[in-house]
């Protein structure tokens, strides 16, 4: 069995305390996030307020903090819904080939057409925008990276011996496709799966930003840059203490994922 390097228990230490740090974020900001202050609008960074203050007088630091739960967490929902829905219908292609097959791949295809980005916009446009409706958009656009990777590995994977032996012992399809094959290519789609949460907490940040995501004033770290971006020249704290706090996380959780791929990667066992 390999042996798990430092870096692993590092990252995963870290990520594990940002995770409960976000979650139990509204018990760890020193100010109400929500609360306007007229006399400290835009204060530059402080020993009252940290990180300064917005054009309402809210806190930053107290925004950033509660903003994770939002920005993280929204990003774990989408990604847990597209890897498995994305993997279900990679594995049911894949598996029985055909028409079946020929269908699936069809509709992947028509999402596939259209630039990732561009599609979620047009469907939180016609949804109307708000959080759930920004994550129903990164999820209609986001399974078919899994369904492809499912299927390209079942179809190799159902060509093994003991897949043949689970034919001839009786198996059902069923059977064969959730408890012989499905567990034999999980690796590679909990790599992606590890991986692909920081670009959609990029992609749902990049809606909010448009807003078309989260609404003002709700804390999330896409409409804070938003808020802020009109006052950059004036005020830049607003947009780099935010947009500092985005990037290190989604930093953290890369490093994270390249980490599992080593770790996954049956080439470097």
């Amino acid at each position: 069995m390999k042996q798990l390097p430092r870096s692993f228990y590092y990252l995963s230490g870290m990520i594990l305390l940002l995770l409960m740090g976000s979650l139990f974020s509204s018990w760890l900001t020193p100010y109400d996030p929500y609360a306007t202050n007229p006399d400290a609008i835009f204060s530059s960074p402080n020993a009252v307020h940290w990180l300064g203050t917005d054009g309402h007088g809210r806190d930053i630091l107290s925004r950033i903090i509660v903003g994770s739960k939002t920005s993280i967490f929204s990003a774990f929902v989408i990604v847990s819904i597209v890897s498995v829905v994305g993997s279900l219908i990679g594995l049911i292609s894949g598996y029985y080939g055909g028409k079946i097959d020929t269908l699936l791949m069809r509709v992947t295809d028509v999402f596939l057409a259209f630039p990732e980005m561009l599609l979620a916009v047009a469907v939180a446009g016609v949804l109307g925008g708000g959080l759930l409706n920004a994550m129903l958009a990164l999820v209609c656009i986001s399974w078919t990276q899994y369904a492809r990777l499912a299927r390209s590995s079942t179809i190799a994977m159902k060509e093994e011996p003991f897949i043949a032996a689970a034919r001839l012992s009786g198996c059902s399809d069923r059977h064969i496709m959730f408890v012989h094959i499905l567990p034999n290519i999980l690796g590679p789609l909990i790599v992606t799966a590890t991986l692909h949460i920081s670009t959609m907490m990029m992609a749902l940040a990049g809606l909010s930003f448009l807003g078309l995501g989260v609404k003002v004033p709700e804390a999330e770290w896409g409409s804070m840059i938003s808020e802020g971006r009109n006052y950059l020249q004036t005020s830049p704290w607003v947009v780099v203490f935010t947009s500092t706090a985005m990037v290190s996380v989604i930093m953290l959780f890369n490093m994270f994922g390249d980490r599992v791929r080593d770790l996954l990667d049956p080439k470097q066992a």
